[in-house]
């Protein structure tokens, strides 16, 4: 695209007529005119920056230089490479070995723990190179110690199906977490694990209801007999799978069974309280109080998801959770002021995600989608203007 077209479209986002736009510039509107249909060339630097100032751009978008960087073009690279390890079956087919030993599972589980604490960081793209040889590793030990390797296997899995969702891969993750279910099948604490992943996978295929169906029958699988006398890890199973139903009830409109879940589950959290993270879980007052919001933003009620946002982050535990999990509460608290038609509150929402966890916008495709609805109002932040356009989403 020519100089001048490029000047015409980000004024046009900008939403300055040519004869402000002139004005600010200090040129006539008959100069501002001539570059945009290209019959005055811009070949003075200080320029171009003039006009990006006022555009609030980089001079470097003005010159067609917004190349996506190599971190976005090797996603879908990631991917792939997770889908062939999911994709062989080795031990099964008796295919040999690769040349590798085969580790301990000890060892193993100190690898599947790295893994898990660099997700939580959201470090998506290390986490994504470290997968396949973690899911190779993970099946040969299992073979090797089927009893002290089963639980890495199925933890290997369900990395590898949050992952995925986060990513935007539902069909695959639900290959994973299968596949995390089939191996902790006769393990109630296992099968309870993977169930939240299963969860995740069902409400992002689409599958809402059955995503409501199966988390109960998981959390009161896995519920104590009687709930004073739980153990925290249990009770944060049966807590996280009580939040992912109502997660999914409100994603098919079921206001009343959501509120309900969620006070069931919030019994629970205050049990366990904050500040833990039992079976990667994060479960507490302030993951229900960060549940909330979610389910608000799903019912389409913005003024209570900025509400229970305003109670989350003002307890000590959202210090606590995982960069992940609080970066991805910003994208639904940023969703929710755009509900609101608030896109500058959204902004500066997602300024601060961007600030925890980078990955959460530039990997996670629904982060991405609610950048470039932010980015396309004018009194967007300038930050994230050219972050859009870095990622070709604005």
């Amino acid at each position: 695209m020519p100089v001048g077209r490029r000047v015409a479209y980000w004024r046009g986002r900008r939403r300055l007529s040519q004869q402000v736009f002139a004005d600010r510039l200090g040129k006539s509107k008959s100069w501002v005119d001539k570059v945009e249909r290209g019959v005055r060339s811009l070949d003075r630097v200080s320029t171009l920056h003039d006009i990006a100032a006022v555009l609030r751009i980089d001079a470097a978008v003005l010159l067609g230089r917004e190349v996506q960087p190599a971190e976005v073009t090797g996603r879908g690279e990631g991917v792939e490479r997770i889908r062939v390890a999911l994709s062989r079956y080795d031990i099964p087919l008796g295919r040999p070995a690769v040349r590798r030993p085969v580790l301990p599972a000890v060892e193993l589980a100190r690898q599947v723990a790295h893994a898990w604490t660099t997700f939580q960081h959201a470090r998506y793209p290390q986490v994504t190179e470290l997968l396949p040889g973690l899911l190779a590793d993970a099946g040969r030990t299992f073979v090797g110690e089927p009893v002290a390797g089963r639980a890495p296997l199925v933890e290997a899995y369900r990395i590898t199906a949050s992952l995925l969702v986060k990513l935007g891969d539902p069909s695959l993750a639900w290959l994973a977490v299968d596949r995390a279910m089939n191996v902790a099948t006769g393990d109630r604490t296992l099968v309870a694990a993977a169930a939240v992943q299963l969860g995740q996978v069902l409400r992002t295929g689409g599958q809402s209801r059955g995503a409501t169906s199966a988390m109960l029958t998981a959390a009161y699988r896995i519920a104590p007999p009687v709930v004073e006398f739980g153990l925290p890890p249990e009770l944060s199973l049966c807590g996280t799978l009580l939040v992912q139903a109502a997660l999914a009830a409100a994603s098919h409109g079921d206001a009343r069974t959501t509120a309900d879940l969620l006070d069931e589950a919030a019994t629970l959290a205050a049990r366990v309280d904050d500040g833990h993270d039992h079976h990667r879980t994060g479960f507490g007052p302030t993951a229900v109080d960060v549940a909330r919001a979610a389910a608000a933003v799903e019912l389409g009620d913005a003024a209570e998801a900025v509400t229970c946002h305003d109670t989350a982050v003002r307890r000590d535990g959202w210090r606590w959770l995982p960069a992940e999990h609080r970066a991805a509460h910003l994208i639904d608290v940023a969703r929710a002021h755009l509900h609101a038609d608030d896109p500058a509150r959204a902004g500066r929402v997602l300024i601060e995600a961007d600030r925890i966890a980078p990955a959460e916008i530039r990997h996670r495709p629904a982060g991405r989608d609610v950048l470039a609805r932010v980015a396309r109002d004018p009194t967007a932040p300038t930050p994230l203007i050219h972050l859009a356009v870095a990622l070709g989403v604005g």
